[in-house]
């Protein structure tokens, strides 16, 4: 049994659990901080190595990853980095690269020559401090400029999607300049590679000769071949095992070419993958079926084996951190820098411009790739490697707070709204309702109800529908996510009652991490006077009203309601319990203007305690609806349950109850115990929950109770 535990196999199945359990463990709280899963990866990785675990606990690091155990786990973790580079190629659509205009290629260009110049300098300076004097200087400089000049397309992609900026202009600059990045630091390191391993001028020369004809065969031979059998898997058998096994054979015969010449294995992965053509499916599909196995199971072991080679304990001087922070400011300036200043020439503002040389600072999983092979082949040291590893997790992970304060979404929400063509308005305010759905069964109902908030030709009104999709970490969905075409099955109820009544609906989507924020956001940006949400019962929570529903009720500086669809066809009879609360009077105003947009009957519902006149209320229910009293029934009940009067009245046959959210009709918020929410369970007809949001003090001062469709604080029926 002892042996059993301590084998080759079982040695690595151990491995395998820590390593992909601390990195989704910490990949977590990276996801709580706003930052990509490689932060956490890189994390995971460093702190499993030496400069964590070796130096807490040097037995336990030496029963787990014994040295006999580096080249099995080297071995898998360089098959990992073949598939990735193999999905980074895949990515890399050449459509991004067309109709750019000149401003992607003069900052694309500069973000490559500035940093690698700033880098070769500082080789200068860090030649006889960092580096073996066996390293010939004409490669040491060489690989710090290629390693200052990486930008890492894949979390770039994932960044621009999670932030909704993939499709604005400042992304599509961005990735455009990126791509360009990726091709030629890699063919920058390919020629890097070939001359450090060369032995002579014309060895160096004939890799070179042999590298430009690899890459003439690829895109002369391979890439046509590779494009009729994409059409023919488009069009008869799709993806099979057979064409799948091809392609990793393609694949792996690439990889081996390229290290035959002399210029690495994963570049030969990275020119199979850039080479399948993008039309077709061929591209997509291989991504669907390699992608998790590469970057869930493989690639953590490549940041597992960085890990164990990062050893923060070198840097054990000032002078150590003091090089390994100018490292940093340099990869800063240059990429930064020289990247903002370049779109700024280009006529960018200055918003804009630093939002591209933020994103273009990212390096990330790019740069560890470029600083393990530079350790494999001795060009660097590992205290060297250890700074550059250090500056890739901050460069990486100063990249979403700073383009949150240089782009806050505030601003992009603007843009986006200003961007769009929008018909000439009369010159009355329109009434603009944002209708949120998750899936589509509540999306007709809601057509239904906007329609009878909006029904009155005398009225400028706006209808929008948003339906927001949630991210995922796949690369393949990023750069060839299409939002409408993601949201045309949730969106198509909707979209269809609309046409049946004659009802414009702008429909809205887009990629979001922050739901409950986003919709908000849009919602300000698009001055809607009233946010309708969809209601589907939560996963994971006993409360109706909890998750995103609570989160856009508790941060929305609008009214929010939330429909809870019960068959809602028509809106004939309508039940209005109120008390008096701000959220009932927000309920007693939509229902007015249910009595103002079409022929609906209401009855409002106030429960009391005690005996109360019928004539005062019934004269205030004449002054609060003077268009349609003969519409309204006011009916009074005494009952000690307000939320049991409002269920039994609403079993006699009502269409819509409207509610203001609250303690009384038990919807009000709690942290711990039941939440009853007993209207919006038990009651048999559709139910419309309203929230008012919280007053201003100068709001308040300024309000009265006599504002039209509003009863006075406490009621007004007594």
């Amino acid at each position: 049994m002892h042996a059993l535990a301590h084998n080759a196999l079982t040695l690595l199945i151990v491995q395998f659990l820590v390593i992909m359990g601390a990195s989704r463990l910490i990949g977590r709280g990276a996801r709580w901080l706003g930052q990509p899963m490689v932060i956490a990866e890189v994390l995971a990785g460093i702190l499993l190595g030496p400069s964590l675990l070796g130096w807490l606990a040097p037995g336990a690091m030496e029963w787990l990853f014994p040295n006999s155990s580096m080249p099995v786990l080297k071995m898998l973790s360089q098959v990992g980095l073949i598939l990735f580079m193999f999905l980074i190629g895949l990515e890399l659509d050449p459509r991004l690269l067309k109709g750019k205009g000149h401003s992607s290629v003069a900052i694309s260009h500069t973000s490559i020559i500035v940093p690698f110049a700033l880098g070769a300098a500082a080789a200068l300076w860090f030649y006889p401090r960092l580096s073996d004097p066996s390293v010939p200087f004409s490669s040491f400089v060489l690989f710090m400029g290629v390693s200052m000049s990486i930008t890492a397309f894949p979390v770039l992609a994932r960044i621009l999607t999670e932030k909704r900026l993939l499709r604005s202009k400042v992304g599509a600059i961005a990735i455009t300049c990126a791509a360009v990045d990726d091709v030629t630091a890699w063919c920058l390191l390919a020629f890097v590679v070939s001359i450090v391993r060369a032995t002579s001028l014309m060895e160096a020369g004939l890799t070179t000769l042999l590298a430009l004809l690899y890459i003439g065969f690829m895109m002369g031979l391979v890439r046509p071949f590779l494009a009729r059998l994409g059409a023919r898997v488009a069009s008869k058998d799709g993806l099979t095992q057979n064409v799948v096994a091809l392609t990793l054979m393609m694949l792996l015969a690439s990889s081996w070419a390229a290290e035959l010449i002399g210029i690495h294995a994963l570049f030969g992965a990275f020119m199979m993958g850039a080479v399948i053509p993008k039309e077709g499916g061929l591209a997509e599909a291989l991504a669907e079926k390699l992608e998790d196995v590469a970057v869930v199971l493989l690639l953590p072991l490549f940041f597992a084996f960085s890990g164990l080679r990062t050893q923060v304990g070198l840097l054990n001087s000032a002078e150590a951190w003091l090089m390994c922070g100018l490292i940093i400011l340099l990869a800063c300036l240059g990429k930064f820098g020289g990247s903002a200043v370049a779109a700024r020439l280009t006529g960018l503002r200055w918003r804009e411009a630093g939002a591209v040389g933020v994103l273009m600072n990212t390096r990330g999983l790019m740069e560890l790739i470029v600083l393990n092979i530079g350790l494999d082949l001795g060009v660097i040291s590992p205290t060297l490697f250890t700074m550059m590893v250090v500056m890739a997790l901050v460069t990486t992970f100063m990249t979403t707070p700073l383009l949150r304060w240089i782009y806050p979404p505030e601003e992009l929400a603007r843009e986006q709204v200003s961007l769009e063509p929008v018909a000439p308005l009369p010159n009355a305010e329109p009434f603009t309702v944002l209708m949120c759905v998750s899936h589509g069964q509540a999306g007709a109902a809601m057509v239904t109800l906007g329609r009878a908030l909006t029904n009155s030709p005398a009225e400028p009104s706006q209808l929008y529908a948003l339906h927001l999709i949630p991210p995922t970490e796949r690369a393949s969905f990023h750069l060839r996510h299409d939002p409408e075409k993601a949201s045309g099955s949730t969106l198509a109820p909707m979209l269809g009652r609309a046409s049946s009544l004659g009802l414009e609906l702008r429909p809205l989507s887009f990629v979001s991490a922050e739901p409950g924020l986003d919709i908000c956001r849009t919602a300000e940006a698009k001055r809607a006077d009233l946010i309708l949400l969809g209601w589907h019962k939560p996963l994971f929570s006993q409360t109706m009203l909890g998750g995103t529903v609570h989160e856009v009720m508790s941060e929305a500086a609008t009214d929010v309601a939330v429909l809870v669809d019960r068959g809602l066809e028509n809106i004939r009879r309508v039940l209005v319990p109120f008390i008096g609360s701000q959220h009932d009077r927000a309920a007693l105003g939509l229902a007015r203007r249910l009595l103002q947009q079409g022929q609906v009957e209401i009855t409002l519902l106030h429960v009391s305690s005690g005996a109360h006149g019928r004539t005062g209320a019934r004269t205030r229910v004449e002054e609060l609806f003077p268009e349609g009293s003969g519409r309204v029934r006011f009916k009074v009940v005494e009952h000690e349950s307000p939320e049991d009067a409002a269920l039994e009245e609403a079993r006699s046959g009502y269409d819509l109850v409207v509610v203001g959210v609250g303690t009384e009709w038990g919807l009000e918020e709690r942290l711990f115990g039941l939440h009853r929410e007993r209207i919006i369970r038990e009651a048999s007809a559709s139910v419309l929950v309203v929230r008012h949001p919280a007053p201003t003090p100068a709001a308040e001062s300024l309000s009265t109770p006599e504002a039209p469709g509003e009863l006075p604080a406490g009621g007004a029926v007594t």
